[in-house]
């Protein structure tokens, strides 16, 4: 029985110099080839200086048809009737045609349709409260004053009773 336990034991040794030594060797070998393929490559500003140089000269072509559009005339869509004209007579036309016309006159600004007043004023509410046309509560509050709607008049809801002013001789 003590011969079959022994069969069954593995021993690990431990990896060899030379191994080691390989798998360095192979990391050198890898930066040999890196440093090869970089290092012949220019370090130069001339990729810089000629991508520059394209993108002046695409710049340039783009102002210049820029300015071509707006200095001169030409069909945008012709079937449609559509042209371009230089801006500078744009505005000369602009300008005449908005001298012509006549500003048109404001007119009185809308305010939204008041609710009908409510035909009793409730058991709880105070004076001021019935006293007031739409039978809202009032505030001595800025605030409240200044959220609160203006009361509107409806030609047709009679105008609240208030004593006439008195009129001296």
């Amino acid at each position: 029985m003590a011969e079959t336990q022994s069969a069954h034991t593995i021993a690990y040794s431990r990896a060899p110099f030379s191994t080691w030594l390989g798998i360095v060797c192979l990391f050198v070998l890898f930066g040999l080839i890196v440093l090869a393929v970089i290092g012949p490559s220019p370090r130069t500003s001339d990729y810089e200086e000629t991508r520059a140089k394209k993108r002046m000269e695409k710049l340039k072509a783009l102002r210049e048809e820029t300015q071509k559009d707006l200095t001169t005339y030409s069909w945008v869509d012709k079937n449609k009737g559509f042209a371009r004209i230089p801006i500078d007579r744009a505005m000369e036309v602009t300008v005449a045609d908005l001298a012509q016309k006549k500003p048109a006159p404001a007119g009185p600004i809308a305010t939204p349709a008041a609710q009908a007043a409510p035909a009793a004023a409730p058991a709880g509410a105070s004076a001021a409260s019935a006293a007031s046309p739409q039978g809202a509560a009032v505030s001595s509050s800025p605030s409240a004053i200044a959220a609160s709607p203006p009361p509107a008049t409806h030609p047709s809801s009679p105008a609240p009773a208030s004593p006439a002013p008195a009129t001296t001789p």
